[in-house]
Protein backbone atom coordinates (compact mmCIF):
# COMPACT_ATOMS: atom_id res chain seq x y z
CA UNK A 1 0.00 0.00 0.00
CA UNK A 2 1.50 3.40 -0.36
CA UNK A 3 1.00 5.90 1.83
CA UNK A 4 1.31 9.67 0.95
CA UNK A 5 0.85 11.95 4.21
CA UNK A 6 2.95 11.63 6.89
CA UNK A 7 1.48 14.13 10.39
CA UNK A 8 3.55 12.91 13.29
CA UNK A 9 6.56 14.55 12.68
CA UNK A 10 9.23 16.88 15.00
CA UNK A 11 12.45 19.20 14.27
CA UNK A 12 14.79 20.42 16.28
CA UNK A 13 12.57 22.74 17.97
CA UNK A 14 10.91 19.84 20.11
CA UNK A 15 14.08 19.65 21.60
CA UNK A 16 15.01 15.96 21.28
CA UNK A 17 14.94 15.34 17.48
CA UNK A 18 17.65 16.32 14.75
CA UNK A 19 16.81 17.54 11.70
CA UNK A 20 14.95 21.00 10.62
CA UNK A 21 11.98 21.77 9.05
CA UNK A 22 13.48 21.86 5.56
CA UNK A 23 15.31 18.24 5.99
CA UNK A 24 11.99 16.95 6.80
CA UNK A 25 10.77 18.43 3.84
CA UNK A 26 13.61 17.76 1.56
CA UNK A 27 13.30 13.77 2.82
CA UNK A 28 9.49 14.00 2.29
CA UNK A 29 9.42 15.12 -1.39
CA UNK A 30 12.50 12.67 -1.98
CA UNK A 31 10.11 9.57 -1.09
CA UNK A 32 6.80 11.23 -2.66
CA UNK A 33 5.15 12.38 -0.03
CA UNK A 34 2.20 14.69 -0.72
CA UNK A 35 1.35 16.00 2.55
CA UNK A 36 3.95 17.00 5.57
CA UNK A 37 2.68 17.95 8.86
CA UNK A 38 5.01 19.22 11.22
CA UNK A 39 4.27 18.72 14.83
CA UNK A 40 6.53 19.64 17.94
CA UNK A 41 5.50 18.93 21.34
CA UNK A 42 3.45 20.96 23.55
CA UNK A 43 5.28 23.30 26.03
CA UNK A 44 4.97 21.39 29.23
CA UNK A 45 7.05 18.54 27.31
CA UNK A 46 10.90 19.52 28.61
CA UNK A 47 12.40 21.14 25.67
CA UNK A 48 9.66 21.89 23.49
CA UNK A 49 9.18 24.89 22.31
CA UNK A 50 7.60 28.50 23.63
CA UNK A 51 3.78 29.27 23.06
CA UNK A 52 4.44 31.87 21.04
CA UNK A 53 6.10 29.16 18.38
CA UNK A 54 2.38 27.17 17.69
CA UNK A 55 1.06 30.84 17.49
CA UNK A 56 3.50 32.16 14.99
CA UNK A 57 3.08 28.32 12.73
CA UNK A 58 1.17 30.77 9.99
CA UNK A 59 4.44 31.83 8.77
CA UNK A 60 5.47 28.67 7.48
CA UNK A 61 4.83 28.50 3.91
CA UNK A 62 2.12 25.98 2.44
CA UNK A 63 4.10 24.26 0.28
CA UNK A 64 7.90 24.37 0.31
CA UNK A 65 9.01 21.93 -3.13
CA UNK A 66 6.38 20.07 -4.23
CA UNK A 67 5.34 18.95 0.00
CA UNK A 68 2.00 20.32 1.20
CA UNK A 69 2.85 21.39 4.35
CA UNK A 70 0.52 21.56 7.69
CA UNK A 71 0.72 23.23 10.87
CA UNK A 72 -0.01 21.23 13.31
CA UNK A 73 1.37 20.03 17.20
CA UNK A 74 1.33 17.08 19.12
CA UNK A 75 -0.28 18.54 22.45
CA UNK A 76 0.25 17.05 25.96
CA UNK A 77 -2.90 15.88 27.99
CA UNK A 78 -2.24 17.45 31.35
CA UNK A 79 -4.85 15.64 33.49
CA UNK A 80 -7.85 13.32 33.64
CA UNK A 81 -10.12 16.29 32.26
CA UNK A 82 -8.23 16.23 29.13
CA UNK A 83 -6.51 19.76 29.70
CA UNK A 84 -4.09 20.34 27.18
CA UNK A 85 -1.22 22.78 26.99
CA UNK A 86 -2.33 24.62 23.96
CA UNK A 87 -4.71 27.60 24.70
CA UNK A 88 -7.41 28.05 22.94
CA UNK A 89 -6.86 30.95 20.51
CA UNK A 90 -3.62 28.89 19.73
CA UNK A 91 -5.42 26.29 18.81
CA UNK A 92 -7.63 27.93 16.39
CA UNK A 93 -4.57 28.85 14.29
CA UNK A 94 -3.60 25.52 13.76
CA UNK A 95 -4.21 23.03 11.05
CA UNK A 96 -4.23 19.82 13.56
CA UNK A 97 -3.71 18.68 16.70
CA UNK A 98 -2.34 15.16 18.19
CA UNK A 99 -3.06 14.93 21.77
CA UNK A 100 -0.78 12.43 23.67
CA UNK A 101 -0.14 10.83 27.05
CA UNK A 102 3.59 11.32 27.67
CA UNK A 103 4.73 10.32 31.44
CA UNK A 104 6.53 13.61 32.37
CA UNK A 105 3.16 15.27 31.59
CA UNK A 106 1.25 13.09 33.10
CA UNK A 107 1.22 10.34 35.70
CA UNK A 108 0.54 7.10 34.16
CA UNK A 109 -2.16 5.83 36.37
CA UNK A 110 -5.19 3.62 36.25
CA UNK A 111 -7.01 2.20 33.03
CA UNK A 112 -10.35 4.08 34.43
CA UNK A 113 -8.04 7.28 34.67
CA UNK A 114 -5.91 6.61 31.61
CA UNK A 115 -9.32 6.06 29.41
CA UNK A 116 -11.26 8.96 31.12
CA UNK A 117 -7.97 11.41 30.07
CA UNK A 118 -8.68 10.33 26.37
CA UNK A 119 -12.35 10.57 26.31
CA UNK A 120 -12.27 13.72 27.65
CA UNK A 121 -9.69 15.31 25.41
CA UNK A 122 -11.61 13.89 22.66
CA UNK A 123 -14.65 16.99 23.70
CA UNK A 124 -12.53 19.23 22.62
CA UNK A 125 -12.98 19.59 18.79
CA UNK A 126 -9.50 21.31 17.92
CA UNK A 127 -8.57 17.77 18.84
CA UNK A 128 -8.03 15.98 15.61
CA UNK A 129 -5.81 12.94 15.89
CA UNK A 130 -4.64 10.30 19.34
CA UNK A 131 -1.81 9.79 19.39
CA UNK A 132 0.33 6.57 19.82
CA UNK A 133 -2.54 5.52 22.41
CA UNK A 134 -1.01 1.73 22.37
CA UNK A 135 2.10 3.26 25.00
CA UNK A 136 1.53 0.22 27.67
CA UNK A 137 2.54 2.70 30.30
CA UNK A 138 -0.56 4.01 29.60
CA UNK A 139 -3.43 1.22 29.96
CA UNK A 140 -7.01 1.96 28.34
CA UNK A 141 -10.35 0.49 27.78
CA UNK A 142 -9.46 0.61 23.87
CA UNK A 143 -13.69 -0.49 22.62
CA UNK A 144 -14.42 2.82 24.86
CA UNK A 145 -11.75 5.00 23.41
CA UNK A 146 -12.26 3.68 19.78
CA UNK A 147 -16.50 4.32 19.82
CA UNK A 148 -15.63 7.76 21.14
CA UNK A 149 -13.24 8.35 18.16
CA UNK A 150 -15.92 6.75 15.93
CA UNK A 151 -18.60 9.59 17.72
CA UNK A 152 -16.17 12.35 17.58
CA UNK A 153 -14.64 11.69 14.00
CA UNK A 154 -11.45 11.51 15.79
CA UNK A 155 -8.72 9.73 13.87
CA UNK A 156 -6.60 6.83 16.35
CA UNK A 157 -2.89 7.70 15.01
CA UNK A 158 -1.00 3.82 14.41
CA UNK A 159 2.38 4.83 15.38
CA UNK A 160 5.49 3.78 13.73
CA UNK A 161 7.25 5.12 16.12
CA UNK A 162 6.04 2.72 18.99
CA UNK A 163 7.23 -0.29 17.14
CA UNK A 164 10.37 0.77 16.39
CA UNK A 165 11.59 0.69 20.01
CA UNK A 166 10.27 4.09 20.93
CA UNK A 167 7.74 2.77 23.48
CA UNK A 168 8.61 -1.00 23.93
CA UNK A 169 6.07 -3.49 24.39
CA UNK A 170 3.49 -1.91 22.36
CA UNK A 171 2.96 -4.15 19.25
CA UNK A 172 0.69 -6.47 20.70
CA UNK A 173 -1.47 -2.91 21.95
CA UNK A 174 -1.17 -1.21 18.94
CA UNK A 175 -2.54 -4.71 16.99
CA UNK A 176 -5.58 -4.89 19.14
CA UNK A 177 -6.35 -1.23 18.43
CA UNK A 178 -6.16 -1.63 14.73
CA UNK A 179 -8.31 -5.16 14.86
CA UNK A 180 -11.39 -3.03 17.05
CA UNK A 181 -10.68 -0.34 14.77
CA UNK A 182 -11.27 -2.27 11.69
CA UNK A 183 -14.12 -4.44 13.89
CA UNK A 184 -16.10 -0.68 14.58
CA UNK A 185 -14.74 0.85 11.21
CA UNK A 186 -13.36 3.58 12.81
CA UNK A 187 -10.86 6.10 11.34
CA UNK A 188 -6.95 5.62 11.46
CA UNK A 189 -4.35 7.36 10.46
CA UNK A 190 -1.01 6.45 10.46
CA UNK A 191 2.43 8.41 11.95
CA UNK A 192 5.74 7.83 11.72
CA UNK A 193 6.33 10.34 15.01
CA UNK A 194 9.71 10.82 13.20
CA UNK A 195 12.66 12.97 14.93
CA UNK A 196 15.03 12.57 12.46
CA UNK A 197 14.57 13.35 8.62
CA UNK A 198 15.32 9.55 8.06
CA UNK A 199 12.24 8.12 9.38
CA UNK A 200 9.73 10.31 7.30
CA UNK A 201 7.04 8.62 5.56
CA UNK A 202 8.79 5.13 6.66
CA UNK A 203 5.72 3.24 7.78
CA UNK A 204 7.35 -0.06 7.54
CA UNK A 205 6.49 -1.30 10.98
CA UNK A 206 3.22 -0.42 11.27
CA UNK A 207 2.26 -1.88 7.75
CA UNK A 208 3.47 -5.73 9.11
CA UNK A 209 0.88 -4.66 11.65
CA UNK A 210 -2.20 -3.47 9.17
CA UNK A 211 -1.10 -6.61 7.07
CA UNK A 212 -1.80 -8.56 10.20
CA UNK A 213 -5.32 -7.62 10.94
CA UNK A 214 -6.31 -6.98 7.30
CA UNK A 215 -6.99 -3.29 7.67
CA UNK A 216 -8.99 -1.96 4.69
CA UNK A 217 -7.48 0.75 2.60
CA UNK A 218 -10.43 2.74 3.49
CA UNK A 219 -10.02 3.62 6.68
CA UNK A 220 -6.62 4.42 6.31
CA UNK A 221 -6.28 8.11 6.34
CA UNK A 222 -2.86 8.15 4.42
CA UNK A 223 -3.57 6.55 1.24
CA UNK A 224 -5.05 9.96 -0.64
CA UNK A 225 -3.96 13.84 0.28
CA UNK A 226 -7.83 14.50 -0.58
CA UNK A 227 -9.27 12.34 2.64
CA UNK A 228 -7.46 15.01 4.93
CA UNK A 229 -8.11 17.46 3.41
CA UNK A 230 -11.36 17.49 3.55
CA UNK A 231 -11.47 15.55 7.04
CA UNK A 232 -9.78 18.93 7.81
CA UNK A 233 -12.15 21.02 6.43
CA UNK A 234 -15.30 19.37 7.76
CA UNK A 235 -13.58 20.45 11.01
CA UNK A 236 -13.69 23.64 9.96
CA UNK A 237 -9.75 23.76 9.27
CA UNK A 238 -8.10 24.79 5.47
CA UNK A 239 -11.20 27.35 5.08
CA UNK A 240 -8.76 28.77 1.99
CA UNK A 241 -6.79 25.66 1.03
CA UNK A 242 -7.68 24.02 -2.15
CA UNK A 243 -5.11 21.29 -3.11
CA UNK A 244 -5.73 22.51 -7.25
Amino acid sequence: MKYFIDLHTHTIVSGHAYTTLLENVKQASEIGLKILGTSEHGPKMPGAPHIWYFGNETKIPRKIKDVIVLRGCEANILDCDGNIDIPSEVQNKLDYMIASLHDVCIEPSSVENNTKALLSAMDNPNIHILGHIGNPIFPIDVEAVVDKAKQKNVLIELNNGSLNGAREGSFDNCKNIAQVCKEKQAKVILGTDSHISFDIGNFSKVQKMLDAVNMPEELIMNTDEKKIVEYLKGKGKLENFNLE
